[in-house]
């Protein structure tokens, strides 16, 4: 096993890689192993869960395998959305590992990584030593085993999962919603009749779920399980207006982000979604009696209207670079209440400032269902500014990209540097700003642009791009 490198697959956020090339049940027993020793879990319980990956089962079983080995009690609560090991991480204060490849084509899989506590681990807070310490044992001829190895168990979390988030979010008064969800043949199809129906022995909520794509099937028959892509909500947004529904719900593959469109098949951005939670989190606080600084993080991609709501309901917004990890620390560090990001990833204190795309639906519905406009009417009082969405380029020399965009920008506008370079325009010369990120991976630059207007957004859009690009103006 000593021609496997493994920083070429272990993400600064996860691990990510190709079935069977880069992940194989040796490397997960490895990793496993790794995360063991590096957590100091021996003698204490260990969770994993899976996706409907066809790879996830035996990744899952050989990720027991390494751990038990290394003396963990091991519980497996089998197949389960990110968000659901989460739960379990939190619940009962234990160390998870989450077998899945989230979005990414079927040849992919994964493990997302959790202290106890459902607390992230990034390359530099301890996903690196993991990588390394599963190195040595690859180099070394495989896992030793400690004295006193520990336990497999399985333990089904489902039921206990969908009544913490029932107990977050009351939508027992909202009025009659019909409701289409794409799970994408991905995890929501196990997720979403428990939390929102009643295959969980929940009581009814006045929702009608018009299911699309619940079977599980990691091939992926229908289309990728990535909202984020435009033609992955096509099928979406025809079955919302065919059925004359309220809103669509899309989840991706391992469920724990959540896409919106409204009653006609339009996309609600998640900033707005970010807001009408922010709002909705901070009021529940201060109704509960919380008197001091109530902080709201947000990460420098979205609207401009997520702090405003964030301030105009009387907290602190917290602006932070983009990364899920990096999220969940900065919700620990300042006791936020929630956290959005314009990925559909939200993130909230009474989840152990984890993310999870369903309590963000649950909020969503909730505030929604309390009032009778159509969902396009009333999100638009969140959604004000004008957005590019993330516009992606390959670019050999990002330096020299760099260097072009600062010269046509010195004199117009103010910079910073939190992630990438972010460059605001005078106020004299209307509302609008860029950022710019080099993609960690690959030879990428991305885009995402605001403004006042959609003729502003268009025209510094179109002038960053040719930039980038390189492109005759």
């Amino acid at each position: 096993m000593s021609n496997v490198d493994l920083s070429a697959f272990v993400k600064a956020y996860d691990v990510r890689g190709l079935v069977g090339s880069q992940l194989t049940p040796a490397v997960v027993e490895a990793l496993a192993a790794g995360f063991v020793d590096e957590l100091g879990a021996a003698g204490t319980e260990v969770i994993v869960g899976h996706d409907m990956r066809d790879s996830s089962p035996e990744f899952a079983e050989a990720f027991a395998r390494g751990a038990s080995a290394r003396g963990a009690h091991v519980v497996s609560i089998g197949l389960c959305s990110t968000d659901e090991t989460y739960f379990a991480s939190g619940f009962f204060d234990a160390p998870a590992a989450m077998f899945t490849a989230s979005h990414n084509p079927a040849s992919y899989n994964g493990i997302k990584f959790s202290r106890a506590g459902a607390q992230g681990i990034s390359l530099a807070t301890g996903l690196a030593a993991i990588r390394d310490r599963a190195q040595a044992y690859l180099d070394t001829g495989g896992v030793t085993p400690v004295e006193a190895v520990g336990t497999v168990a399985t333990r089904d979390v489902l039921a206990a999962y969908a009544a913490k988030l029932r107990s977050l979010v009351d939508l027992s008064g909202v009025r009659p919603l019909k409701i289409v969800v794409d799970a994408g043949n991905g995890m929501g199809g196990l997720t979403v009749p428990a939390v929102l129906g009643e295959a969980a022995g929940l009581p009814a909520l006045p929702l009608e779920i018009v299911p699309l794509y619940f079977e599980l099937d990691g091939t992926f028959p229908n289309h990728e399980a990535n909202p984020l892509e435009p033609a992955n909500l096509v099928d979406l947004q025809k079955a919302v207006v065919a059925h004359g529904a309220d809103l669509g719900l899309a989840f991706d593959g391992d469920a724990d982000r959540c896409f919106v469109v409204d009653e006609t098949g339009a996309p609600v951005t998640p900033s707005a979604v970010a807001a009408i939670v922010a709002v909705r989190e901070v009021a529940r606080v201060r109704a509960a009696g919380e008197t001091g600084e109530v902080f709201v993080i947000h990460n420098l991609i979205t609207s401009r209207f997520v702090p405003e709501a964030i301030e105009a309901a009387g907290a602190t917004p917290v602006r932070t670079r983009v990364g899920h990890s990096l999220i969940k620390d900065r919700m620990h560090e300042t006791g936020a209440v929630f956290g959005g990001e314009h990925s559909a990833h939200y993130y909230f204190r009474d989840f152990w400032g984890a993310d999870n795309g369903m309590l963000a639906a649950l909020h969503l519905l909730a505030e929604f269902g309390a009032q009778d406009q159509p969902l396009s009417r009333f999100a638009a009082r969140f959604d004000p500014y004008a957005l590019s969405g993330e516009i992606n380029s390959t670019v050999e020399d990002i330096p020299a990209a760099y260097t072009r965009i600062v010269d046509a920008f010195t004199a117009r506008g103010e910079f910073d540097e939190l992630d990438g370079l972010t460059v605001t325009g005078a106020p004299d010369a209307g509302f609008w700003w860029f950022n710019v990120r080099p993609s960690n991976t690959e030879p990428l630059l991305r885009l995402n642009v605001e403004a006042d207007t959609a003729e502003r957004m268009a025209a510094v859009r179109d002038e960053v791009l040719a930039l980038i690009r390189a492109l005759e103006l």
